[in-house]
């Protein structure tokens, strides 16, 4: 697959930037893997952070409708918008046959970020989200290698678990975390059902998606620390050292481990 360098390379800055730990696992695939996942990482980045750029809710809809317009007229094959990310991304939708409807429905999910009034509330179902935003993103990651397996989506689902008990102390001060939510037991619970997900599928090798699997490399450790103590997820010291993670990632990009 061929995507223009300099667009590429904007994706990459983005991703550099505004996900750095993604951005590592992105840098230890083969170049033309990389240049996929960033296409792909840097959508997540536009679409996650656009319900918090503005205090106005129909500003944000507005942000996450581009989006999904982007990605409706790659399918039709219309002229790509302008923006740094929308032609790469469209060029990617068409070469890689990419599903336009998970790709709508991983932007659309963010709608309930707009609303922050909503969380735990009517039609908010963490699991959904979490599935249709961080389990998206792996199984479209995956698809952009070649490898169509819903199993990828569940590894996503997990990460995604794990990246939002990482993301509990920055949600609670947006307001995006539901009282419930914070339970003991319930973040027991939660880091459970990710590290089951997880376990369910860490004998299937993934292929040539491997590259874009190994981005859920420090997904297992984070739940098994919230599992332990989940005091960590409230006060926000979940994760592992600079040299652990990075460690980690070099071993498993050696052995071709995910």
């Amino acid at each position: 697959m061929s995507l223009d360098a300099q667009s590429v390379n904007a994706c990459a800055a983005l991703v550099e930037a505004g996900d750095p730990e993604r951005f590592l696992a992105a840098m230890a695939a083969p170049v033309d893997v990389r240049a996929r996942l960033f296409v792909l990482y840097a959508l997540n980045l536009e679409v996650a952070k656009a319900p918090f750029v503005t205090k106005e809710p129909m500003i944000a809809e507005m942000r996450l409708q581009f989006w999904r317009d982007v990605v409706a007229d790659a399918v039709a094959g219309k002229a790509v918008r302008a923006h740094e990310v929308a032609a790469p991304l469209a060029g990617l939708i068409a070469e890689a046959g990419l599903d336009a409807e998970v790709l709508d429905q991983m932007i659309a999910a963010r709608r309930f970020d707009i609303y922050p009034n909503d969380a735990g509330q009517v039609g908010f179902d963490l699991d959904v989200y979490l599935r249709r935003t961080a389990g998206h993103l792996m199984g479209l990651s995956a698809a952009a290698c070649g490898v169509d397996d819903a199993a990828a989506t569940d590894v996503g689902e997990a990460m995604g678990i794990a990246l939002w008990l990482r993301a509990v102390p920055d949600l609670v001060g947006h307001k995006r975390v539901a009282a419930d939510d914070l339970d003991s037991d319930v973040l027991i619970a939660r880091a459970e059902r990710g590290l089951k997900l997880l376990n369910t599928h860490k004998a299937v090798r993934f292929g040539d998606a491997v590259p874009a699997l190994r981005a859920a490399w420090m997904t297992a450790p984070i739940l098994r620390q919230a599992i332990a103590d989940p005091r960590r997820v409230v006060d926000g010291s979940l994760g592992l050292s600079d040299f652990r993670k990075k460690g980690s990632l070099v071993w498993r990009s050696l052995v071709g481990r995910w």
